[in-house]
């Protein structure tokens, strides 16, 4: 199988420190911009089907803004409860001004 790298935004599209939501060939993606490096998870809570883009990321974490639960960016790790399972993470890459996602 080979790579399908995807452009999903501008760079400047995603504010440092924060989140967005994109859709990608029906995926429903989260966009983390994080000390100067670009993350993606499914942008759904694996708990309460709430949006993980109109949450708070705070050091590296997001938490669900439905149930305060938290997972890791980089990992798709649950932090803590009410969470019991991971989400789902991608594999990001800037080419230029654009970020690429790698969707496999």
């Amino acid at each position: 199988m080979s790579d399908n790298w995807i452009k999903v935004t501008a760079l400047d599209e995603i504010p440092d420190d924060d989140v967005i939501g994109v859709s990608v060939e029906g995926r429903q993606i989260a966009l983390y911009k994080y000390e100067g490096e670009v993350f993606a998870t499914d942008n759904v809570c694996t708990h309460g089907q709430a949006l993980l883009s109109d949450g708070f990321l705070e050091d590296g974490e997001i938490e669900c803004p439905l149930h305060q639960g938290r997972f890791c960016i980089k990992s798709g790790k649950a932090m803590c409860d009410p969470l019991t399972e991971d989400v789902r993470t991608y594999d990001t890459r800037v080419d230029g001004e654009e970020v690429l996602l790698l969707i496999g």
